[in-house]
């Protein structure tokens, strides 16, 4: 067992609103921060928050943020004790995790070989079973057509092929009848492979009536190993999260308990060490769960379960990292309420969800009595065309769902951005719909509404009904 290190100063391997939301974090715990910045990003708000940014190549996010060699020597070269890749970029990748062990620099993060074991699907997928956690029905390699066509006669239509080297959608297709087995085969292989580099599908059943719902987890090396609750991200598009709230208030308490409890039994199993997040989907028909991935880093949404629990995620990732025992037990973690966050991006919904980059002109956040806003913009800053279009991130408290539901669209009403167009309108029009205030969606729901020619019509006045007593 490794003795504590203390974290002095930390380089911040990431941009946007998560750098100056870890940024923000060590200010309170005293220890400087080092942030990379790309030639695009040298004016921008975390290099401005950080005590020293380093650029580290051009606004192209492959010769800079994802430059492993050049984001290690910006922390050699500034003596970082640490780096906290953030998410997105470099942060689940275990060749930097190996790079920075080598180097001497902490990472915050899983060790490369979890990393490795679990950004795999085909070995999570083997390791979470072995932990006694539900798998949902399939086989965890198709080498080739006559496999997967033994396969699909044996689980049934419809089913999904699913990349083993990644995730967000790329090399993911569905197959309704035999008659596409074929060709959703060859194409996902293809897309696996030029997005991953690595061909290898495994096939799933496909589960069509689904929520997607998230367990955080905390760990330490000394053997504990806690939940923090868990969060429904079901409201998704592409596969791509929008809109996630926290707790699963529409789940089945037991179910809820099973989850919490699977997720810390995969950790555990695996040596699991600093944050993560477990991913399951609930088969709303069935009524339950399956294992579906593990992300070995913090999570976009990571604010909700900050909101529920009043914990600090990213201090505890540094606690963790610098080998320090967590100071929570199981019974000290406590939900408060419910909590809805809205992820605000730079693009035309109605265009098919064109990025839309340019210089904000108007910039009025909503008033700050109930409502979190992790954000890198203001009015002036110019959204650059480079990277991921996320502005910031709406995160609303209520004392109960029905409150917050309605305390989110009063937030969203208020919240002003001009000079580029944002997705601020398609989310007003989701939350003001009943099937959201009710909770009858499930992971297709969004695709469905956009898809109906009235979705974007042009609202009335009063655009969310309980906007305006929320607000008062």
């Amino acid at each position: 067992m490794s003795a504590t290190r203390p974290i002095r100063r930390l380089l911040v391997a990431n941009r946007g609103e998560i750098a100056a939301r870890i940024i923000r974090t060590c200010r309170g715990l005293g220890i400087e921060t080092v942030v990379t910045v790309s030639e695009a990003d040298r004016d921008s708000l975390p290099a401005r928050l950080a005590d020293r940014a380093v650029c580290i190549g051009p606004a192209r996010a492959t010769a800079s943020y994802l430059d492993i060699g050049a984001v290690v020597m910006a922390a050699i070269g500034t003596g970082c004790d640490a780096l906290h890749p953030g998410f997105g970029f470099l942060s689940e990748r275990a060749e930097l995790a190996a790079a920075c062990a080598k180097a001497g620099i902490i990472f915050v993060g899983p060790r490369a070989e979890t990393i490795r074991q679990l950004g795999n699907k085909i070995e999570a997928r083997a390791l979470a079973a072995a932990a006694g956690v539900p798998i949902v029905p399939g086989d965890n390699s198709v080498a080739d057509f006559a496999r997967a066509e033994a396969v699909a006669r044996e689980i049934g239509m419809p089913l999904l092929f699913k990349a083993a080297a990644g995730g967000g959608g790329r090399g993911m297709k569905i197959v309704r009848s035999e008659g596409e087995l074929r060709s959703a085969f060859e194409t996902a292989r293809a897309e696996a492979q030029a997005a991953f580099g690595d061909g290898t599908l495994y096939i799933e059943r496909l589960i069509s009536d689904a929520r997607h719902i998230e367990v955080q987890i905390l760990a330490d090396r000394h053997g504990t190993v806690l939940h923090l609750g868990e969060r429904d991200c079901t409201l998704q598009r592409r596969h791509q999260k929008i809109v996630e709230e926290g707790p699963a208030s529409l789940v089945p308490a037991p179910l809820v308990a099973r989850l919490r409890q699977a997720a810390v039994d995969l950790a555990r199993s695996v040596g699991y060490e600093n944050a993560g997040t477990v991913e399951f989907i609930y088969d709303q028909q069935r009524q339950d769960f399956f294992f579906l991935e593990v992300n070995t880093r913090i999570q976009v949404e990571h604010p909700v379960t900050e909101e529920l629990t009043g914990i600090d995620i990213v201090a505890e990732q540094l606690r963790v990292a610098a080998g320090a025992p967590l100071t929570l037990a199981q019974e000290d973690v406590r939900l408060c309420g419910h909590v809805i966050e809205c992820r605000i991006n730079a693009e035309a919904a109605e265009a098919g969800f064109r990025p839309a980059p340019g210089r904000i002109t108007r910039w009025k956040a909503p008033p700050q009595d109930f409502v979190r806003l992790d954000t890198h913009c203001h009015e002036g800053y110019v959204v650059p065309p480079f990277y991921d279009s996320m502005l910031a991130k709406l995160i609303v408290h209520g004392a109960d769902r029905t409150e917050a539901v309605a305390r989110a669209g009063a937030a969203l009403e208020a919240f002003e951005i001009e000079g580029v167009e944002t997705t601020l309108p398609f989310l007003r029009r989701l939350l003001a719909r009943p099937e959201f205030a009710s909770g009858a969606v499930n992971t297709r729901w969004v695709e469905a509404v956009v898809a109906e020619p009235s979705f974007f019509a042009p609202l009335p006045p009063a655009r969310h009904p309980a906007a305006a007593e929320a607000a008062s």
